[in-house]
């Protein structure tokens, strides 16, 4: 039987996307990428200090948690729109909470105790094989990183591929975007992960589609 996932990412396709808005949405998320570059300086404040509340109580601090779950939403909902899948033309909003009406979702089921020895190995040691494997889907895209977009890796050459047939077709090719979301979700699980917002192991599985399987944690509502 699959357990369920504690990180749950969703989204659909606009049903009139643009053949060619594309071509643009790289420049338009500046001022998103601007914002981002300041919010992963301090996820990465607070992921330390998390760090260490675990160590000692076994507990990542609510309103710490939140902000990591938000910057990862926030990433998601950016990288969703200018360049991983480009599903919409949606312009994506400036706040880290839950947006249930936008087409990109992502959530991360709060965990009332984390495992104190845990923490010290699983985001460097333990988690190695799923950066590999994440290397391979991003080559030198990450979540954090906004240069070298398309420096190589899968999910940024079939993104491309997958625009470009819209481009051509006035179609958005599902069979692309049901494989892309699934590389996405798997990166969101190894991130989520690392980012010590669970102790549930990445699994070695693809769950392609814009909606995950039924035994996914569901999607909280607005904080």
């Amino acid at each position: 039987m699959i357990s369920a996932s504690a990180v749950r990412l969703e989204a659909s396709v606009d049903p009139r996307l643009s053949r060619w808005m594309w071509l643009v949405k790289w420049l338009l998320a500046i001022p998103h990428y601007i914002v981002l570059f300041f919010l992963w300086i301090a996820f990465v404040v607070v992921t330390v200090i998390a760090f260490f509340a675990i160590l000692f109580t076994g507990r990542y601090p609510r309103s710490l948690f939140d902000f990591s779950v938000g910057v990862l939403r926030w990433n998601w909902r950016v990288g969703y729109y200018a360049h991983t899948a480009l599903g919409t033309d949606q312009y994506p909003p400036f706040t880290l909470a839950d947006v249930p009406d936008y087409p990109a979702r992502f959530d991360v089921a709060y965990p009332e105790r984390l495992s104190r020895g845990l923490v010290l190995v699983k985001w460097w040691l333990l988690v190695i094989p799923q950066y590999v494997v994440v290397g391979i889907f991003l080559g030198n895209w990450g979540w954090g990183g906004e240069s070298d977009r398309w420096a190589g890796g899968l999910i940024p050459f079939l993104s491309l591929v997958a625009v470009i047939i819209l481009a051509f077709t006035a179609h958005y090719p599902m069979y692309l975007f049901d494989f892309l979301i699934g590389l996405a979700r798997w990166v969101a699980r190894v991130a989520a992960y690392a980012a010590l917002l669970t102790d549930q192991y990445p699994p070695f599985r693809l769950d392609m589609g814009g909606r995950p399987s039924p035994e996914s944690t569901p999607l909280t509502k607005n904080p």
